[in-house]
């Protein structure tokens, strides 16, 4: 599934008898720039949420490493969301989209790999000032 702000792309994997192996490697595999920093949600509740922002620059590869979540997404007044629930399977976000995490399986975890290191001046946090921005067309 691709959309102009986000793509779910399937990561190489060697299927073995023993047990598959997936992989990738920075500027080979991913149509992501590069990758800066890793970082991992685990023990979500599932009644709650996570992420619940936008950033002006950053790109971000979701990866269910176990279990499985739900990931809405949003851009320019267009919505759609996408569940993500096997290690081989990466979700690419692409910057300026809003993202929200829920419906957190039990024991869940979640690997982002992230274009940059982290950076508070890249996030927007406010909802009304993304759809503002996104939809007016200010956005930077």
């Amino acid at each position: 599934m691709k959309s102009e702000f986000s793509q779910i792309f399937t990561l190489p994997t060697i299927v073995d008898q023993r047990g598959n192996l997936t992989f990738f490697e920075n500027g080979r595999d991913l149509p992501i720039k590069s990758i800066e920093r890793v970082y991992f949600l685990h023990g979500v509740p599932a009644d709650e949420e996570r992420g619940g922002h936008a950033h002006y620059e950053l790109e971000q590869m979701m990866i269910a490493v176990h279990g499985s979540f739900r990931v809405m997404l949003e851009k320019n007044g267009i919505k759609n969301s996408v569940v993500l629930s096997s290690p081989d399977e990466a979700l690419i976000i692409q910057p300026g989209t809003w993202r929200v995490l829920d419906n957190f399986s039990e024991n869940s975890v979640c690997m982002v790999a992230a274009s940059a290191p982290y950076s508070e001046a890249d996030y927007l946090r406010d909802y009304d000032d993304f759809v503002e921005k996104t939809v007016l067309g200010t956005w930077v």
